[in-house]
């Protein structure tokens, strides 16, 4: 059984998910929260999976919403109908194990909840798209194969069919995927400066 909580701040979404995921045999909804600090201030905060949405409207960042979570000890998954690249590619390299649109199927958000649970990554051919098309000046070096990979996914073929195209298993089609997320991470936390760090540690203690 894997215990999940979802901060969103759609009630809508928020009541479809309750009833959904009520009738799945394998997840166990522990709570729901419109913010990281409703979430965290409730039980629901012991939850194994966290879904969060990208952008919440209480102007929070992604990323010290993804900090915060992680350091609380949940994996993130996010949950977006935003299609904003930089701030994807940003909460993803933050610590969050994945990202899924809300316009998919209920099923494959289960799907990414489990691969989550077990210490996967939820690969989606949005986040390839994002990363695909990241042009920050802070992108990190990919070799050719693993530019290949991520554009082919990112242009919509399947996980599989991306590794046909290029002759290699699933896999290791997946390997390259994660070795990007990996990167990215790095990335992540080599740009910033002792002075910036400290200030991202003040920045993350004012939301407690």
């Amino acid at each position: 059984m894997i215990e999940i909580a979802v901060v969103d701040d759609d009630r809508m979404l928020l009541d479809g998910l309750r009833a959904w995921l009520s009738r799945q045999e394998q997840l166990r909804l522990l709570g729901t929260a419109a913010t990281v600090a409703e979430l965290l201030a409730g039980p629901a905060r012991r939850a194994e999976v966290v879904l969060l949405d990208l952008m919440l409207r209480d102007g929070t960042v992604p990323e010290t919403n993804v900090r915060r979570v992680r350091a609380a000890g949940s994996k993130v998954l996010i949950i977006s109908t935003v299609a904003d690249r930089a701030r994807v590619v940003a909460a993803v390299a933050a610590g969050a194990a994945g990202y899924v649109t809300k316009n998919h199927a209920l099923e494959t958000l289960v799907e990414a909840v489990r691969t989550v649970a077990a210490d996967g990554t939820a690969h989606s051919p949005e986040l390839a798209f994002a990363w695909a098309n990241d042009t920050s000046p802070t992108r990190p070096h990919l070799t050719p194969r693993e530019r290949e990979v991520l554009r082919d996914y990112a242009s919509g073929l399947t996980l599989k069919a991306t590794a046909r195209r290029a002759g290699i298993s699933v896999n290791t089609a997946k390997y390259y995927l994660d070795q990007v997320k990996e990167k990215y991470r790095r990335a992540n936390r080599a740009a910033y400066t002792k002075t910036e760090l400290a200030q991202r540690v003040h920045e993350d203690d004012l939301y407690y």
